[in-house]
């Protein structure tokens, strides 16, 4: 089976690599492409040293699936254009995530909707993919009526530029390029993505819209995103106001026996999940389970996970796992 890996050289597309190669996926040849300047680099996978080729080696190279990360204008030109050869892609840039038309996939709540016919599937965004995850579940227990999530969200999201801004700042030194508006080092941005005329970020919007498409449409959501000067990964302060009464005694067996959730909630013992101890794993963690009693049926939660990782490339190889369990690539 041959897997594209589109724009291998960039912070996610190198951890899809990892993430093949940990779960063992059968794949029989990798295929590493990106722009035509990365061309010619090589990306290690599985011991060897694999050269990078441009997307249009890539298209020829008659793959089974192609797994993209490369940006919203790379997946709109060529996404088509492998789906019609045959090929199967998986998209991680926000380019098809709310067409109708594409399927929006977090494979532990929603991989029963792929069919035969799909052939461009949609990653959602980090942030939503590691909430989703968490209270998804609670969903179908007791229904949700309104989020209120605030995020803290990792550099890593950005990509190598704001990694490299973030250690010259750290170093005193002037960034050679700026990925933010202000400096990032001992700052707090709160602004990911453009604003739209609401005054909402596209970033929040995305919570929201893919939310109603993966979830539910009927769930009131709001988010505020930040972007704070950490390298671990991606948090989240999540406020619920469920459908009917529980007990908070019943929220943790109900998380705790959920593929991919980890429970980390020992407040005499200042246990709870943190971006720099989450780093390099898949699991989505939660903690700070309490009742929000200024409403009825509320819910605090704290979630935090490695947005390369479960939010990236972790849920991309996943859905590509699960088109194998179907039959709908390899042999």
């Amino acid at each position: 089976m041959r897997i594209v890996i589109a724009g291998a050289t960039g912070l996610v597309g190198s951890k899809i690599l990892e993430v093949l190669e940990e779960r063992n996926f059968p794949a029989t040849e990798i295929i590493p492409a990106a722009s035509e300047r990365s061309a010619g680099r090589t990306v290690r996978f599985r011991g060897q040293d694999i050269k990078v080729v441009t997307m249009k080696d890539a298209l020829e190279s008659g793959a089974d699936i192609a797994l993209f990360s490369a940006g919203s204008e790379v997946s709109r030109e060529w996404a088509p254009k492998f789906a019609e050869k045959g090929c199967r892609v998986v998209d991680n840039s926000a380019c098809w995530r709310m067409d109708p038309g594409k399927k929006l996939v977090v494979p532990e709540i929603n991989g029963n909707v792929l069919e035969k016919e799909d052939f461009i599937i949609a990653n959602p965004n980090c942030s939503t993919i590691q909430m989703l995850i968490a209270v998804a579940p609670i969903h179908r227990k007791y229904g949700i009526r309104r989020i209120v999530v605030s995020t803290y969200q990792s550099v890593t999201g950005t990509g190598y530029k704001a990694l490299d801004q973030m250690k010259a700042e750290r170093e005193g030194r002037k960034p050679e390029k700026m990925a933010y508006n202000y400096p990032i080092d001992r700052n707090l941005i709160p602004q990911i993505d453009s604003f739209l005329d609401n005054g909402y970020t596209k970033e929040e919007m995305k919570m929201v819209n893919e939310t109603h498409k993966i979830l539910d449409e009927k769930i009131r959501v709001t988010a505020t995103t930040v972007r704070v000067p950490v390298t671990g990964g991606h948090s989240e302060s999540v406020n619920l106001e469920l459908e009917n009464a529980f007990e908070l005694k019943d929220i943790y067996p109900i998380l705790e026996n959920t593929p991919g959730v980890i429970v980390q909630d020992k407040p005499s013992e200042n246990i709870y999940p943190m971006p720099l101890y989450v780093f390099g794993k898949n699991e989505v963690y939660v903690g700070r389970i309490r009742r929000d009693d200024t409403v009825e049926n509320g819910l605090n939660l704290w979630i935090v996970a490695d947005n390369l990782r479960k939010g990236a490339a972790t849920n991309a190889v996943q859905i590509a796992e699960k088109l194998l369990e179907l039959g709908y690539i390899g042999k």
